[in-house]
């Protein structure tokens, strides 16, 4: 199998600009109840991006931070700044100075984009990066056309005004090799660090999604809801470019934390198309207004991100008629790996390879394991990463000489060619020398009725070294005597929780994939 797949771009500029082209007359995202369509993306960002070029002291390939929610202004911030020649770095609105301090400053980012509401905890740190133009935007801002002034700031309608009267200035030429994106991972194991992702790397995942997909997918058909926020890798990927470059219209939802408003937004449409992860899918199932939705078109629902439980698609699939369909990948690989076919998907796997990508099953020794055995996840394609941002020796840590790209996960190859995932190795819980796998546990303790999520982690032990400790939120009465027992029945005994903390819950990231490291420390 071809590790590049034959890529009619070098640029990813030059992939949205197509689909700005021959999609203009189509709707390209509707938020807070304003459809902009792909015409007027095109004009925004195109505007946006010759304020950035002309009106700024950035130069081809510094870097953009954006700090925005799900609302029309992030697209066109991204593509602006993507014809602008410039480096994207994504960045969680939720982040805390602290945390905004380090990605600013290991970036070296020399300009940002920000949600006016945000610009107090910029205030903190500015100082201590290179930033130097700010461009602040009110969640409203689209809606109307407002130019207020802000201190130390320039307004995002205002840059797009002084834009409109300037011509984009031809891109200087790029190889698919050349970065274009700085995706940080989600420092669920540590100090997070930037996936330095280049134009072939994006353009060659959106060419493999389209690939598994496409007859799912009819161009300019489909209407995709959109929860999970841009600024991570899964649905600026997606949503972004890939089902943008397909005239695919998106729902923009700036919080998917509120699921009155959620369901709301997405009411009015007849969606055909749903991204999202395991607790997002718990979460909306429960809303009484979700229930009583029309999914009479929905005919395609992904799962990404983290494990999806088997409760989660039994309630999606009772109350919407539609499977849920799980794919598997990371930051560093743009995201996508893997996906499920989605009217054949096999339920406990996250499916195939996509086109174009080799995977394989490594030992400790880096050798690849028989057919059938547990290893680390390798994989190889167009999409895997250049490397870690200005950090070289990290970089060797994952990525091999001749291109394999070690995930740090746990998983089988079975005989079908599907991937299932174990877990991952740093989450490993070592029992009396057996090793117990956290996901494991955690869907048995999910298959109970009354528990709508678990959480496993391993905690130091005197008699085994370590052992197994679970939490749970729960939707009735429930005793750990009782779960200890349903345990039991699909257990071996060194698996068994030894401890169960009950918690109203659970600590989460920005896009709902708890957090294991925050409950070892706890």
């Amino acid at each position: 199998m071809k590790n590049k797949l034959e890529l009619l771009h070098n640029n990813i500029a030059d992939f949205i600009e197509q689909s700005m082209q021959r999609y203009k007359d189509k709707a390209a995202y509707s938020c807070m109840g304003q459809t902009l369509t792909f015409a007027e993306i095109d004009s925004k960002s195109r505007a946006l991006a010759c304020y950035l070029q002309q009106h700024t002291n950035l130069k081809p390939g510094d870097r953009v931070a954006i700090q925005l929610p799900n609302i029309h202004q992030f697209p066109i911030a991204a593509y602006a700044v993507l014809r602008a020649g410039l480096i994207i770095v994504n960045t969680n609105q939720l982040y805390t100075p602290h945390e905004m301090q380090h990605q600013f400053s290991d970036s070296g980012a020399k300009a940002i984009i920000i949600l006016q509401d945000l610009l107090p905890k910029l205030d903190v740190i500015k100082e201590n990066t290179q930033i130097e133009t700010i461009i602040a935007t009110a969640a409203t801002d689209c809606l109307t056309g407002d130019c207020i002034a802000i201190d130390g700031a320039v307004a995002f309608n205002q840059a797009i005004v002084i834009g409109q009267t300037l011509e984009l200035q031809p891109r200087q030429k790029t190889s698919v090799d050349s970065c274009c994106l700085l995706q940080y991972t989600g420092g669920t194991t540590g100090v997070s660090k930037g996936a330095c992702l280049s134009h072939g790397n994006l353009v060659t995942n959106a060419v493999q999604i389209i690939d598994r997909l496409g007859e799912y997918c009819v161009p300019e058909q489909e209407i995709l809801v959109c929860p999970l926020p841009l600024y991570h890798i899964y649905a600026f990927t997606a949503n972004l470019i890939t089902f943008f470059s397909q005239g695919q219209m998106n729902i923009l939802i700036p919080n998917p934390r509120d699921m009155d408003a959620f369901v709301a937004a997405i009411k009015p449409f007849k969606f055909t198309c749903f991204a999202g992860i395991n607790t997002l899918f718990i979460g909306l199932c429960q809303n009484p207004d979700f229930q009583q939705l029309d999914f009479t078109s929905l005919k395609l629902t992904n799962s990404g991100g983290t494990a999806l439980s088997g409760a989660a698609v039994g309630a999606w699939k009772n109350i919407t008629g539609c499977n849920i369909s799980e794919g598997y990948g990371l930051s560093e690989t743009s995201p996508v790996l893997c996906t499920n076919d989605p009217l054949n998907s096999q339920m406990g796997t996250v499916g195939r390879p996509v086109v174009g990508t080799e995977i394989e099953i490594w030992d400790e020794q880096d050798n690849p394991v028989p057919q059938g055995q547990t290893g680390q996840i390798v994989a190889r394609g167009g999409q895997i990463m250049l490397g870690y941002w200005q950090q070289p020796e990290e970089t060797a840590k994952v990525l091999t000489k001749d291109g394999w790209f070690k995930t740090g996960d746990v998983g089988i190859c079975l005989d079908s060619g599907h991937i299932k995932i174990v877990d991952r190795l740093k989450d490993l819980i070592i029992v009396s020398g057996f090793n117990v796998y956290p996901n494991e546990v955690e869907e048995v303790l999910t298959s109970h009725p009354l528990v709508l999520e678990a959480a496993v982690v391993g905690e130091a032990s005197e008699k085994t070294g370590e052992q197994v400790t679970a939490y749970i939120t729960q939707s009735g009465d429930l005793t750990t005597a009782q779960l200890i027992d349903h345990c039991k029945v699909q257990l071996t005994a060194y698996k068994l929780p030894k401890k169960i903390v009950i918690v109203d819950e659970l600590p989460k990231s920005s896009v709902g994939k708890i957090l294991r490291r925050e409950l070892r420390k706890g």
